[in-house]
């Protein structure tokens, strides 16, 4: 599970394996579940985390 936290006054995703924020909620779900088996990142996945 993925927890919403809060970035500049914005409402974000965040994979609890590697701490990425993301905008939508599927994204942090499928950074997490890559994490979780592969330990390791993905780039595809990752570029769509936010700063």
């Amino acid at each position: 599970m993925v927890k919403q936290d809060s970035k500049n006054g914005n409402s974000v995703f965040v994979c609890e394996a590697c701490g990425f924020a993301y905008r939508e909620q599927a994204w942090a779900e499928k950074c997490q579940a890559w994490c979780a088996k592969h330990k390791s990142c993905n780039v595809l996945i990752t570029r769509h985390a936010v700063q």
